[in-house]
């Protein structure tokens, strides 16, 4: 009695705890590139971003005053200051109390605070907890900078918008990851809507349409699909620059339009050919035309499969790395794509990941945005001509 129809099983509730499963699994590194695009590199390099709300204890190099500073009293040469205040590194960190510190990177936690630590080159230095410290020393000091020393304190919780001023509008036009951001625009959109164009008089035709070599042609459209794009790349930029569109916009569209038109092509088709028939025939013997019955009929009742196919064109292009480098070649910049600009930032800012994390999140938005608004026609585009 447990297989009768409409009766719902009994691991219903091992369905619902796997799907929220994945879901979790999928939805925690995006929530840590949020938190971790707010924090500072210090916060990052420190602790995780499940710790971002929480004091988290971090270990700072600073310096103190250099010998210019230094003042004479009753024959001593004495330097004072707050070692938070005279290190740029230190700010926004006064309100920290230091819990240990030392004067070398073998040992950052020789002494307490209040405690006095003899200095190398002579004198001495005498650090509290809230960053006050003195040198002391009978001979004058000399150099150009500063006593380097490791502070270990419990620093608060910080959240900044730097992280986005840097990515967005710092540096001049051509580094600029905003002009990144449109140039993306300009090779998505096209890229988007020429394929879709294109594959959806294809699949009508495929569809609805009969021709000699149909068949065959719908077998071809299906082998291309198991081809992979890199085996196309080389020749099919020799052939660009051969006709001189080339290191382009229009020759990335190009491809990007060949590369999506396998999928639009078999995906459009599949959701036509299970239109109803009789209105289509219905609308023949009223003397409609193929391009109105095209026009008036079928495009209407595909859009969720035009949409579907538009979600996945989207994020693939936008996400796309191997064919802008292939077909935008530009030295200048002004050109370059948010992936491409990510990756210079990798190259050239080593471990500043709070610039990283803002970077690959200002990326992802846009297909967040794009796959949320337009997730119902995904679902509808493929289950499209599963039942009949």
């Amino acid at each position: 009695m447990d297989n009768i129809a409409g009766k719902k099983s009994s691991l219903t509730w091992a369905v619902h705890i796997s799907v929220a499963l994945l879901v979790l699994l999928w939805l925690l590194p995006t929530i840590g590139l949020f938190v971790s695009s707010f924090r500072t590199a210090d916060q990052i390099s420190s602790t995780g971003w499940w710790k971002a709300l929480f004091p988290t204890e971090q270990t700072l190099t600073l310096r103190t005053k250099t010998a210019e500073a230094q003042t004479q009293e009753n024959g001593v040469y004495v330097i004072e200051g707050n070692i938070y205040e005279d290190d740029p590194a230190g700010e926004g960190k006064g309100e920290a109390d230091i819990t240990s510190w030392g004067i070398s990177s073998r040992d950052v936690s020789a002494f307490a605070p209040g405690d006095t630590a003899e200095l190398r080159g002579g004198g001495t230095l005498t650090l509290e907890a809230s960053g006050a410290y003195r040198m002391e020393s009978v001979e004058e000091f000399s150099g150009s900078r500063g006593q380097r020393v490791f502070v270990t304190a419990e620093v608060p919780p910080e959240f900044t918008l730097e992280n986005y001023e840097t990515v967005l509008l710092s540096g001049n036009a051509t580094d600029s990851m905003a002009k990144a951001f449109f140039n993306t625009l300009t090779v998505t959109i096209p890229a988007t809507i020429i394929p879709i164009l294109i594959a959806a008089f294809a699949a009508y035709a495929l569809a609805w349409m009969d021709f000699p070599g149909r068949a065959l042609l719908i077998a071809f459209v299906v082998a291309l699909l198991v081809v992979p794009l890199q085996l196309a790349l080389i020749p099919l930029l020799k052939l660009h620059l051969g006709i001189g569109i080339g290191k382009g916009y229009l020759g990335v569209w190009l491809a990007h339009t060949g590369f999506g038109m396998p999928l639009a092509v078999y995906l459009l088709r599949n959701y036509m050919v299970g239109l109803p028939r009789d209105i289509i025939e219905n609308a023949r013997v009223d003397g409609a035309t193929e391009f109105q019955i095209f026009v008036r009929i079928i495009l209407p009742l595909s859009f969720p499969a035009l949409a579907s196919f538009a979600i996945f064109q989207f994020l693939w292009t936008w996400n796309d790395l191997l064919v802008a480098i292939v077909f935008l070649i530009d030295a200048t910049g002004d050109t370059t794509v948010m992936t491409r600009q990510i990756v210079e930032l990798l190259g050239t800012r080593g471990g500043n990941w709070e610039i990283l994390a803002t970077a690959a999140f200002v990326s992802i938005a846009v297909p967040l945005l794009v796959f949320f608004a337009m997730q119902k026609y995904l679902v509808r585009g493929l289950l499209a001509g599963s039942v009949k």
